[in-house]
């Protein structure tokens, strides 16, 4: 599960829509648009943190000449020393910091609902622009099917059409 800088506002907009809706958390209508901006910056900061857990994993796996493979598994004890969400439990994280934010900020007038009606609220919201990766990998995969995976080529290959398809998607 991956969290795009480009999908970011989008998301923003349907978190603060989401849990205006039922009324779980009072804005006023001038309101809104700052509290899209303050959800911005969770996410905006989550994917910061996440970029440096990676940089910090990458400089570990070449001080310690370890295999790329283990990049996720190096990622995830860095991230557990800095009591920080990856992988599944990134939902999670990004809820709980979008809460926090709720409490603290200035453009809500009222918090109504319990933490875990929420999260609840948030955390489909979060899966279906965050399970785009998933996504991805399968139109890649589809394209590139002709080449035997494993392959150079096919390691190759599939980085070009990913890229592609997400400069083409905006991601």
């Amino acid at each position: 599960m991956r969290l795009y800088s480009g999908r970011i506002p989008l998301i923003a907009e349907e978190l603060a829509r989401a849990l205006t809706k039922d009324g779980d958390i009072e804005v006023l209508e001038e309101d809104m648009a700052e509290v899209a901006l303050d959800i911005e910056s969770v996410l905006k900061e989550y994917v910061r943190v996440e970029r440096e857990i990676t940089e910090r994993a990458r400089d570990i796996i070449a001080s310690r000449d370890l295999p790329y493979n283990q990049l996720q598994k190096v990622k995830a004890q860095v991230a557990a020393e800095r009591q920080f969400g990856v992988g599944e439990e990134a939902i999670d994280y990004i809820c709980n910091q979008i809460i926090e934010m709720l409490f603290h900020t200035r453009h809500v007038q009222e918090v109504y609902a319990e933490d875990h009606d929420l999260r609840r609220k948030m955390r489909p919201v979060l899966r279906k622009h965050m399970s785009l990766d998933q996504e991805l990998d399968q139109e890649v995969r589809g394209r590139i099917k002709n080449l035997q995976e494993g392959t150079s080529t096919w390691e190759i290959e599939y980085q070009r059409v990913m890229e592609e398809l997400k400069r083409t998607r905006k991601l």
